[in-house]
């Protein structure tokens, strides 16, 4: 049986286009986390906000924010996982990093970009999903708009976690709401949903409503609007149990993603 697993989701403001204070403003919500956590999840753009200014806000691989994500890391021994802006080639991509705190670097492009903000006239689409094993689970992880697009999220990889990390504003958060579940119950896994608060300088409101969810669809904690530090314990027996009692994903359709 795989071990429990601990996760921190951190619901918080960002300052706009301000990398220096979110880094600092995170390294102090980091120190408050308990030290057993396995996994800490940090918004979307949590180094700047949604932005589409990428030319002066970009960083390579080796920039600032990702040595703090190595760092923190390290230092708290568990992963650090967030979305921020990369120039890879003078390409822009809106790009999850996933921190291990044995120094080892993983990374997913958001696919589905968010053509109402013009996130798709900025930034280019990644076209391949991770999944990452971890402590003997696997996960994947994916970026805000991804939620609208099931085929997509589709357990076709027997995941047992899957994580959405956002800045999802409050005038759509009733999809925020039960697209999460239905992902969880149709994938018939754990589902992180973790989103920011406050409102950003383009005028548009966030509420957070970060969730996690159980594999039957039930919320583990209750969501709210708060700047908060919320962990939880995934316990793998729930998935197994459900699963060998509903084999629903053994009779999924099988396709082909173009």
């Amino acid at each position: 049986m795989k071990e429990d697993l601990q996760i921190t989701l951190v619901q918080s403001h960002l300052h706009w286009e301000d990398k220096e204070t979110n880094l600092n403003m995170f390294q102090a919500k980091l120190e408050q986390i308990p030290s057993s956590t396995d996994i800490i999840v940090l918004p979307e753009m949590f180094s700047t906000g949604f932005t589409m200014n990428a030319a002066a806000m970009a960083e390579n691989m080796q920039g600032k924010t990702v040595m703090w994500m190595q760092e923190m890391a390290k230092k708290h021994q568990a992963v650090i996982t967030g979305s921020l802006i990369i120039n890879n080639n003078e390409k822009f991509y809106n790009r999850l990093i996933w921190a291990q705190p044995d120094g080892i670097i993983l990374h997913y492009d958001k696919r589905h970009l968010f053509s109402m903000a013009d996130e798709d006239k900025t930034y280019t689409a990644g076209n391949t999903k991770l999944i990452v094993n971890w402590k003997g689970w696997k996960i994947c992880p994916l970026i805000c708009f991804d939620l609208r697009f099931p085929v997509w999220s589709r357990n076709t990889e027997s995941y047992d976690l899957l994580m959405y990390t956002a800045n999802w504003p409050e005038r759509r958060i009733q999809h925020w709401n039960k697209l999460l579940y239905a992902r969880a119950i149709e994938n018939q896994c754990f589902v992180i949903g973790l989103n920011r608060i406050g409102e950003d300088a383009t005028g548009m409101h966030y509420t957070g409503q970060s969730v996690a969810i159980d594999p039957m669809g039930e919320h583990m904690f209750e969501p709210h609007a708060l700047e908060a530090n919320n962990t939880v314990i995934l316990k793998h027996e729930e998935i197994v149990k459900l699963r060998r009692y509903m084999q629903f994903l053994k009779e999924q359709d099988q396709f082909t993603i173009l």
